[in-house]
């Protein structure tokens, strides 16, 4: 990375970001999965200046224990105060937690990163749910919080109900969905919401992210044996049935389902289809107040034919500078080529460069 290092500081020059650092990872056989997930995360602001400060907080705390929580808070806080500006550092003891945590990570085969990715965030908000739950002092006892049903806390303090506390990683990536659902004979309208903390999205031959979430929020019919009990008119009805984003997220994270299940293999397979993300994402016809704008900042890729076999590399986007993460090594790309990894327009290719995970950010929320 010496050398990779000087050479991103060479084409960056008086244009480095102040502050910033850019550092690649050691990969430990099969880590790059951890890797890409990682840098794609740390350059996610608000998440990492909310870790950031969670490690502060904690930092003296010697009677805390050792969790997936603090192990990331002290990987975070190592990067953010290197004195080079670009470098490599081991990320040994954040895998080492993660796989005592999680037997899934433990062996050496070719891991999901989404997967990994759905474990750290929720491991997260179980901790910082704990911690919360958790009074300091005996005298913080009488004013123990209670968890709602949603997973967020109610806290009552003086006989005073405070604001349910959200958990931060929330704040950043929980949106929530509104599946409604409508019955054909009374015409009775069932709405049930769910929160989310990123989309999967079936993938179809030469689409885009537009039209993925279209086909996301299109309307279902339910007939036949798929019928719906309707509480209104006490049977089983034709009904129409529709997902929609009800409360969009700060940070959008959108899951590309490349791999499916073929059942005349008996195995999954990659779709190498080309899915077409762009650097800016209205949200339309999904959102009750479709105004919502994102901008691309990172994209996990995966490499390669198969989901058993391959390679994670992350694209992030700093302070408008475009880089390319590949475990260890650390290089600066232009913004045209972040579009060669949106897929293959032929089943037969030699590009095996596919975006899997795109992380939106709100430009909303930046206003």
């Amino acid at each position: 990375m010496g050398a990779t290092g000087s050479k991103l500081e060479k084409a960056l020059g008086e244009q480095f970001p102040e502050g910033e650092r850019y550092y690649g990872l050691e990969n430990f056989g099969n880590t790059c999965y951890c890797n890409s997930v990682l840098q794609a995360l740390f350059f996610c602001a608000p998440f990492r200046e909310q870790l950031l400060e969670y490690h502060e907080k904690n930092k003296n705390n010697g009677d805390a224990e050792e969790n997936l929580l603090t192990c990331l808070a002290d990987l975070f806080s190592q990067i953010s105060s290197q004195k080079k500006k670009t470098g490599v550092v081991s990320p040994r003891r954040f895998v080492q937690r993660v796989k005592k945590q999680n037997e899934l990570f433990r062996s050496y085969m070719h891991q999901d990163a989404h997967e990994f990715l759905n474990f750290l965030l929720n491991e997260l908000v179980d901790i910082l749910e704990k911690e919360a739950n958790t009074p300091k002092s005996s005298s913080e006892a009488s004013s123990m919080p209670q968890k709602l049903a949603n997973g967020q806390t109610n806290l009552h303090v003086n006989g005073v109900t405070k604001e349910p506390l959200v958990p931060w990683v929330h704040k950043s990536f929980q949106g929530t969905l509104t599946n409604e659902t409508k019955c054909l004979l009374c015409e009775t309208v069932t709405a049930r919401d769910e929160p989310f903390l990123d989309l999967s999205l079936d993938i179809e031959q030469n689409s885009s992210i537009t039209s993925c979430l279209k086909n996301f929020s299109s309307t279902e019919t339910l007939n036949a044996e798929d019928k719906f009990f309707c509480d209104k008119c006490c049977s089983l009805q034709e009904a129409q049935k529709r997902m929609k984003i009800k409360k969009p997220p700060n940070i959008l994270v959108i899951h590309l389902k490349r791999f499916k299940y073929i059942e005349q293999l008996g195995r999954y397979k990659k779709l190498l289809y080309r899915v077409v993300f762009p650097l800016e994402l209205k949200l339309n016809n999904t959102v009750e107040n479709s105004d919502t704008e994102y901008a691309l900042f990172a994209v996990v890729v995966h490499v390669g034919v198969g989901p058993n076999h391959g390679h994670y590399v992350s694209l992030v986007k700093s302070h408008n500078h475009w880089l390319y993460f590949d475990d260890e090594n650390v290089e600066m790309i232009d913004e045209s080529t972040v579009q060669t990894y949106f897929g293959s327009a032929q089943e037969y290719t030699g590009n095996t460069d596919h975006g899997y995970i795109l992380f939106y950010e709100s430009l909303n929320s930046k206003r």
